[in-house]
């Protein structure tokens, strides 16, 4: 029995002898037909170690944030308005029927407020949102590394657009962030937010872009208008009071967008304004301080399907002139009210969204050939592009 049981031992063992003989001249044998793929299997391994998985944080945002963070400046503004000691004097109706006659005592209201911007060249400009500054009186800008706060220029302004330019002077080298393209961003792409949210000054959040080209009206409390976004960047970055006019980056550390809203009913609803849309009339506001737009002086409306029907046209498309502004250069050219605008230049007109766009790219005095319905006729009425005052 111990004969065999050692006979048995001595047969298992000399079987791993020649199965391990086996693998490695197996092994040998393909490294010297094949002497390149252990380096590429290695190399493989390494690439996929350093790679970041899908869904996995990018892990340089610490890097991109102590490049780019002191480019990103603290804004505070001081605004003053006068209100009256008597709360009769602040009726409207009691002033509007005996106006400043009582000669009531007014005292100054002193409100402050602030936002955030970002140093865009070495010269000092800062681009910001214009709801920031809105109103302001006295302007200063915080430069970490810097002893002082500055006292800025509002050099210039747009509210459509909700952008502002500010300047501050240093004898000192300032920091400053590259300007991105916006266009070339993707649905999903990581982004940073680097802000002064409630006052805490140079928060850092990420996340990545929700959606792009976002439509967005906010009601302006400053001036009882409507703030009317057309294609805003939304993102899951945290955006709150205080971020206003901060940077939105991408990772290769250049600003892609101007974080300027967000969603109070909502959780990870942030909004930005696409830097392209800043590039587009940055040079305009820093040389004459505010933005010219393109006009015709035409109010439109679309064409519905009993309107194609009164209209005799076959299909509900179009634009029907509803109002025609006096002395515009609609009026000039001969335009009336009822008429159905087919076709601009090249462009079929299918809405009155389509009449807005071809005159929001169009160029103060562009000609704009129009092919229009009038009285059940068409003819070609041209319109030269007149600036909006």
């Amino acid at each position: 029995m111990q004969f065999y049981r050692k006979k048995y031992i001595i047969a298992v063992l000399l079987g791993l002898a020649l199965g391990i003989a086996l693998v490695t001249g197996g092994i040998l044998a393909y490294n010297s037909i094949y002497p390149d793929a252990a380096a590429r299997a290695g190399s493989e391994q390494n690439e996929t170690s350093n790679s970041t998985p899908s869904g996995i944080l990018p892990t340089d945002i610490p890097e991109i944030v102590e490049k780019v963070g002191d480019a990103v400046v603290y804004i505070e503004t001081v605004s003053e308005s006068s209100s009256s000691s008597d709360p009769f004097f602040n009726d409207p109706f009691f002033r509007y029927f005996f106006g400043d006659s009582f000669g009531f005592r007014t005292t100054p209201r002193v409100s402050r407020g602030i936002g955030t911007g970002f140093i865009i060249n070495p010269k000092g400009y800062i681009i910001t949102n214009e709801h920031v500054i809105n109103n302001a009186t006295e302007v200063t800008v915080t430069v970490i590394g810097f002893d002082e706060p500055f006292k800025a220029t509002v050099v210039g302004k747009d509210f459509n657009l909700d952008l502002a330019v500010l300047k501050i002077d240093s004898s000192k080298k300032l920091p400053y962030i590259e300007l991105g393209n916006s266009d070339e961003m993707r649905v999903g792409d990581w982004v940073i937010a680097i802000g002064n949210p409630y006052r805490l000054d140079h928060t850092v959040t990420v996340g990545v872009i929700s959606a792009k080209g976002r439509p967005v009206t906010i009601p302006d409390q400053s001036t009882g208008k409507q703030r009317v976004y057309k294609d805003l960047i939304q993102t899951d970055a945290a955006i709150n009071p205080g971020n206003s006019g901060g940077p939105l980056i991408s990772l290769d550390g250049k600003v892609i967008g101007i974080n300027t809203a967000v969603n109070a009913q909502a959780q990870g609803i942030g909004f930005a304004i696409p830097i392209n849309t800043a590039k587009e009339v940055l040079d305009e506001l820093i040389t004459t301080g505010s933005v010219t737009r393109p006009f015709i002086g035409v109010l439109l409306q679309d064409v519905t399907k009993d309107l194609a029907d009164y209209f005799g046209l076959e299909k509900p498309k179009g634009s029907i002139i509803a109002d025609v502004v006096s002395n515009s250069p609609a009026e000039k050219a001969g335009l009336q009210r009822g008429d159905v605008i087919l076709k601009i230049n090249d462009t079929d007109i299918k809405n009155s969204n389509d009449v807005s766009n071809v005159v929001s790219k169009s160029k103060i005095n562009d000609k704009l050939v129009m092919l229009i319905l009038r009285n059940g006729q068409t003819q070609y009425v041209t319109v030269v592009v007149g600036k909006q005052s």
